[in-house]
């Protein structure tokens, strides 16, 4: 009757098979993975001169992340080929092998492509997403890094993303502002109105289509709210708008225009004059009251 096998013996016969393995190919194993690990040392090495570069000859962050992303895959591609051929591997097999599984990638991913979901901003953008209001500086297939205007730096998942509403402050090159200030009732309404329009029209950062415009919004709460509306880029629209309401309050001020501010009224009465009225009226009401029953007697 056979003996079963032990499992000492089959860790033996795994050192073996490993021994004679190290003996027959060891040198292309170790070769390989020298190539390997300085190819990888060698590529992380020249992508960041390689990001740097584009980062000052293509403007566009996004597209500049795309030519970035294309070169890293060939590299890595360049590397895995040479530490296969290093392995043993003969050259021609292994390169038409990469190609196919790189153009089969490729194919599945123009294909597939529309119908997979996508994040509604690009690396640069600012967006408010997640509860966050910041600068997207990189996306990944798991998450997008958000950096706020306090500094802080947010990994935000993008299943999260993708279930909210997503603002992005980005994605039309022109942005409308708002320029609301409120005026006393008794100011010159039409001379505030010419100068809050002036202010606007004479900032070069302004757009002179569409034609910067005032209205008179409201006329409540003590005031009159003068409401200036104009167009200004994207990317200078924050810049823009504080400049105008400094630019705005000190011009109201040189032409002599008052700017309302929020105020409430207090009026002062004296407690016991109006005691001794409402009792006067009480008395008065109480003594119609007793002389009526004798009118209706006669």
């Amino acid at each position: 009757m056979a003996q079963p096998t032990l499992p000492v013996d089959v860790e033996i016969m795994r050192i073996e098979r490993f021994q004679e393995l190290m003996t027959t190919h060891g040198r292309e194993l170790i070769l390989s993975l020298v190539v390997l690990i300085g190819g990888l040392l060698l590529v992380r090495w020249a992508m960041k001169l390689v990001r740097s570069g584009l980062a000052r000859i293509v403007r566009n962050a996004s597209t500049a992340a795309t030519i970035a992303n294309v070169i890293h895959i060939f590299l890595l591609a360049g590397v895995a080929i040479s530490a296969a051929i290093e392995a043993g591997l003969e050259v021609l097999p292994v390169f038409r092998l990469f190609m196919i599984v790189l153009l089969c990638v490729i194919g599945l991913m123009v294909f597939f492509r529309p119908y997979l979901p996508t994040l509604p901003f690009k690396v640069g953008q600012t967006v408010k997403a997640a509860g966050l209001l910041g600068k997207v500086e990189a996306t990944t297939f798991l998450n997008t890094r958000i950096r706020t205007f306090d500094g802080k730096v947010f990994f935000v998942p993008n299943r999260i993303i993708l279930n909210d509403i997503v603002i992005n402050y980005h994605f039309t090159p022109t942005r409308r502002m708002k320029i609301d200030i409120p005026i006393r009732y008794d100011q010159d309404l039409m001379k505030a109105k010419q100068v809050l329009e002036a202010v606007m029209i004479e900032d070069p950062r302004v757009k002179k289509t569409p034609r910067p415009s005032v209205w008179v919004l409201d006329m409540s709460n003590g005031c009159i709210k003068l409401g200036g509306r104009c167009w200004a880029d994207n990317l200078k629209y924050w810049a823009t708008r504080v400049d105008l309401l400094e630019k705005a309050k000190l011009q109201f001020d040189n032409e002599g225009i008052v700017i309302s501010y929020p105020h409430l009224g207090v009026h002062q009465f004296d407690a016991a004059a109006e005691d001794a009225a409402l009792e006067e009226k009480a008395v008065a009401v109480r003594k119609r009251r007793s002389a009526t029953p004798e009118e209706d007697e006669m």
